[in-house]
């Protein structure tokens, strides 16, 4: 996936300004593809030159003013194209797993601590996925609501995950005697 084509999604939902774009990213398209103000706007300008996106006529002067931005048909057919093709999952990296690893041969100093502030992050995560269901989701029976949900019910299953492995992870550090950890 590529940030253009989230923006391009996000501004078929609703036509926005950066600003706005940047919020409903925080809100919603940012908890799996995270982007920041900066390259909203740049992709904002590539998409602009590519003929995929217009800014939206304003009846005020533009110095100062926020743009909008629209869809146009060409940023359409891309989407569509993209939307309609194969994509290849990435390789998951995760730096808490080469730790963990690292730990295994070093020593695991810290890594209880590490491991516990992990598990409030995923908690926190599940928590706040699981009031957006209830709050936006609780009775979704349209096509297009149906479809996000499903999205929103991917991220609480991997939220999910990490906190019952985490769990895991504590109680088979906790459970280590002291001459069997790492490094000892």
């Amino acid at each position: 996936m590529s940030l253009p084509h989230a923006i391009l999604t996000a501004l078929l939902e609703k036509p926005s300004s950066g600003l706005e774009l940047t919020r409903r990213f925080d809100r919603s398209i940012g908890y799996f593809w995270p982007a920041t103000h900066q390259q909203i706007y740049r992709e904002l300008g590539k998409l602009e030159q590519a003929g995929f996106i217009r800014a939206l006529p304003s009846e005020q002067p533009s110095r100062g003013q926020k743009k909008e931005f629209e869809v146009l048909p060409a940023g359409r057919a891309e989407l569509t194209t993209w939307a309609s093709g194969e994509q290849d999952e990435k390789p998951v990296r995760n730096a808490l797993l080469v730790r963990l690893r690292a730990a295994a041969v070093v020593g695991d100093a810290g890594l209880d601590a590490e491991l516990h502030r992990h598990l409030a992050l995923h908690q926190r995560q599940l928590a706040e996925y699981e009031e957006i269901e209830g709050r936006d989701f609780d009775a979704a029976t349209e096509p297009e609501d149906r479809l996000r949900r499903l999205v929103l019910r991917a991220g609480i299953g991997l939220e999910t995950f990490w906190v019952q492995w985490l769990e895991e992870a504590l109680a088979e550090v906790a459970d280590m005697t002291p001459g069997e950890r790492p490094g000892e």
